[in-house]
């Protein structure tokens, strides 16, 4: 199990023997070099997860509660699920209802977002979005989502007429439109890689290759067990002991709850996955579009929409197929199919061309998928994200994150400052 040389220093001091100067270390060698039976070590701040929301969380931890935090990722690299596999939106804080956690995070993330790609140079665009009304029996609930915004406080929000929004995007079609001039796109790699740095030079340690399989308590102290990733196996090859716990598992955060020993399992949510697909544009002289497009929101999702990347190349998607059958070892493990079906275009086709009609046949190319940790299920409407502390669960120490799905990304910094503020007083 490997592990980096910073984690040996953040939990309790072993002998000297052990420790080396190397980059990585194997954590099972080192129980071994400890004596018989599992090792237990001691940690001050673990975060479950190295997706954007626990990169920003660990370094919420590190820069203002001056904290020792060790990031334990499942995966080879940080960001390798939602965080990479989604739309890469900056999203204004338009469709979720007033006071909503979703609707005050997206709101003051994007604002905390924007300042910090601005000071640490990270790419992105303030291009803006038109939400598209292509039947006159949707203007009323793009008049809806107005008040919402407005509600929200969505800055510069403007309802404009079919011809003003052809006069901005030539190729669009559409009876009415809602410009949202705060949205944008960002470079979500690079951000995550500059939460890194600074969570790194504030003395966190990020581990990769490593699951939290699950926990259990002794008394008011949670137990952790951690396994070399890919193993399946239910024995864990070392025991944490951590002061502090954020479960920031993302799509298995909810399986991971389940699977510690003594939390009260009634305030456990019960998970529901959508996968989404996205498609590429291709074929075509350049863009068609200069701006995010996004039609009505639909069941499970924001519909099937126009993304750019910050190179202009454009995308589609993504659309909604609830997943059934998800157990919880495969959760854990991330074992989710990503796999792109080319034959899925054929339902983006008249998706799409509700406003943008002059797509080409053949135009559509397979990109990637993603799944979002929902916690509702077709047709059950709105859900808000649940940051859960010990009030909720029983267990002292450990926040739960569940449902981090859109707008995660947009509220990731602001959602780190609320478990910050949630452990200020540990």
């Amino acid at each position: 199990m490997k592990l980096n040389k910073l984690l040996i220093n953040s939990i309790s001091k072993l002998p000297s023997s052990v420790v080396t100067t190397c980059k990585r270390q194997n954590l099972s060698s080192l129980a071994a070099a400890a004596g018989a039976g599992i090792q237990k070590e001691k940690a001050d701040c673990v975060v479950i997860g190295a997706g954007v929301v626990g990169i920003a969380v660990a370094r919420e931890l590190c820069l203002k509660l001056r904290r020792n935090v060790l990031v334990i990722e499942s995966g080879s690299t940080f960001g390798t699920g939602i965080s990479s596999r989604n739309s890469q939106v900056i999203h204004a804080g338009i469709y979720y209802p007033p006071s909503s956690l979703k609707a005050r995070f997206c709101v003051k993330g994007r604002r905390l977002l924007y300042e910090y790609c601005n000071e640490h140079g990270i790419p992105h665009k303030q291009i803006g979005k038109l939400i598209v009304a292509s039947r006159y029996e949707e203007v009323q609930k793009l008049n809806f989502l107005l008040n919402r915004g407005n509600e929200n406080g969505v800055e510069g929000l403007k309802m404009i007429e079919g011809s003003e929004a052809k006069a901005m995007e030539p190729e669009l079609q559409c009876i009415r439109a809602l410009w949202s001039p705060t949205s944008g796109i960002i470079d979500s790699h690079s951000l995550m890689l500059s939460l890194i740095g600074e969570a790194e030079n504030h003395g966190a340690t990020f581990c990769y290759n490593n699951t939290v399989i699950g926990a259990h308590l002794e008394g008011d102290q949670i137990y952790l067990h951690v396994s070399e990733s890919g193993s399946r196996k239910e024995s864990p090859d070392i025991l944490l002991l951590p002061k502090l716990v954020v479960n920031a598992a993302g799509l298995s955060s909810v399986a991971l709850a389940k699977r510690f020993g003594g939390i009260n399992r009634g305030a456990i949510p019960p998970p529901y996955y959508a996968r989404g697909c996205y498609f590429s544009l291709s074929n075509t002289a350049g863009p068609p579009f200069k701006h995010l497009i996004y039609p009505i929101p639909e069941d499970g999702g924001l519909g099937v929409h126009v993304t750019l990347d910050l190179d202009g190349q454009v995308k589609f998607g993504p659309d909604v197929e609830w997943l059934n059958d998800i157990d919880d070892v495969s959760s854990i493990h991330n074992k989710f199919n990503y796999t792109v079906c080319a034959d899925r275009a054929k339902k983006f086709y008249p998706e799409i061309r509700k406003y943008y009609p002059s797509l080409k046949d053949g135009s559509l190319q397979p990109g990637y998928a993603g799944i979002r940790p929902k916690l509702s299920g077709p047709s059950e409407g709105f859900v808000d994200f649940i940051i859960q502390g010990e009030d909720a669960h029983g267990i002292r120490g450990l926040i739960n994150l569940f449902g981090i799905e859109s707008p995660g990304l947009t509220s990731s910094m602001a959602i780190a400052e609320h478990v910050r503020t949630k452990f200020s007083r540990f």
